[in-house]
């Protein structure tokens, strides 16, 4: 099944005479990522405050709207990969999905604080990234040769995260130019998201016309293959494994009794060590083969809940954010170049949805699991659980994940091509 070079997810790359590049479509679609993120991260940024100290909704009311269209987000990315798969229209579909979200910048500044215009903007915009997901990973994929695909992730996921760095200093930069308009900060949102849906238009090619889908349904002819299926067994029971960087935050802040108002700095760290290693990682990748990377990241994961474990002081902290960098940077991206190969390009984006909807609905399970624990037997006993979890799916997804076969060496009558 891995005994190939071309086209194999784990394989590692042919040797070239020389350096490739990263294709122009990933530098382009890694700008639009970037605009957008600082678009919808400004939002976010200011959202809890908005609506908890602004508007008055309780904190209960608040995570319901945002865990339920979190929720909606993983079922909508099966809807934009099969859109996107019928006649090759992915630029199309994420097109659509940018534009969506751009305008509920729009809906949250024409709401006027009523409950309703809210809920509908957010699930605007959850619903646009939901549609847009799959597509535009399909579009990466499908930009340049399977054995480079880590680099190219990691390039679009480094450009991803400097726009969701970005995002929240201008937030506040807004609010702080207007003395705490939130409008402004929405007026502001929605102009940079409709730059980034212009950037898509203008500089995203369209990817190359595909074989319509048949009578067969998407997920099932996905499911269909033994190779996708391993990567989609292994990345959910690893998923299911994850509690969810909010309560590995949550666990630093009692620990170090740390102001509220620090708190939001914490994801800050984390995100950092994603973009400084993304690109890194992705070479690593394409360099010795994706699984074991993907492994390694989740072992990094492990180890920031073993720490935790530890007496929570600034070292600790350190500690958790950097292996909370190193989990992002090499499983992110590297799962998506893991899985495409395996797919057809006629079938790439509605299987990567597929592969990304059943991980967010294990990581979903995961946390909810993780939540009840920690309510019923407290923080320690839960940490101790979940990362016996995690040992154990890691300890199943390396059996799981089969290894790459190696290359066959030259024969020694044959001469080494120049």
């Amino acid at each position: 099944m891995y005994l190939a070079n071309t086209g194999r997810p784990d394989a590692p790359p042919r040797p070239a005479g020389a350096r490739r590049r990263v294709p122009a479509t990933v530098v382009a679609l890694g700008a639009v990522s970037l605009v957008t993120d600082v678009s919808s991260e400004m939002v976010t940024a200011v959202l809890p405050l908005y609506l908890v100290l602004g508007l008055g909704l309780s904190p209960l009311q608040f995570g319901f709207l945002d865990g339920m269209f979190n929720g909606a987000t993983a079922l909508v990315r099966l809807l934009g990969g099969r859109l996107a798969d019928r006649g090759g229209h992915h630029k199309r579909v994420a097109f659509a999905g940018y534009l969506l979200s751009a305008l509920s910048r729009l809906g949250l500044l024409l709401a006027g604080g009523a409950t309703a215009g809210i809920a509908a903007s957010l699930a605007a915009d959850r619903l646009g990234k939901g549609v847009r997901t799959a597509p535009r990973d399909a579009l990466i994929s499908l930009s340049g040769p399977p054995e480079t695909l880590g680099r190219a992730f990691g390039v679009h996921r480094a450009m991803d995260t400097t726009g969701a760095l970005l995002g929240p200093l201008a937030a506040f930069a807004v609010l702080w130019a207007t003395a705490d308009a939130y409008d402004a900060v929405f007026a502001v949102s929605f102009c940079t998201g409709l730059l980034g849906v212009l950037l898509l238009v203008l500089y995203v090619p369209s990817a190359a016309p595909a074989p319509p889908i048949r009578s067969t349904p998407l997920r099932r002819g996905a499911l269909r293959d033994p190779a996708f299926r391993r990567i989609l067994y292994a990345a959910s029971l690893l998923g299911a494994a994850t509690i969810g960087d909010s309560f590995l935050y949550l666990l630093i802040q009692r620990g170090l009794d740390l102001p509220p108002a620090l708190f939001p700095l914490l994801p800050l760290g984390a995100a950092t060590g994603y973009l400084v290693l993304a690109v890194p990682a992705g070479r690593i990748a394409d360099r010795v083969g994706r699984r074991l990377p993907f492994l390694a990241g989740h072992l990094a994961l492990l180890g920031a809940y073993a720490v935790l474990l530890l007496p929570v002081a600034w070292p600790t902290v350190a500690a958790v954010l950097a292996l909370l960098g190193v989990f992002y940077a090499s499983t992110d991206g590297v799962l998506m170049a893991l899985a495409g190969p395996v797919l057809p390009a006629h079938r790439r984006a509605g299987g990567l949805a597929v592969l990304q909807t059943g991980q967010a609905l294990a990581r979903l399970l995961g946390a909810a699991g993780f939540g009840a624990a920690w309510t019923f037997w407290g923080q320690g006993p839960a940490l101790w659980t979940a990362a016996l979890a995690l040992a154990a799916a890691l300890a199943a997804s390396w059996r799981i994940l089969p290894a790459p076969a190696p290359v066959p060496a030259p024969a020694h009558d044959t001469p080494e091509a120049p």
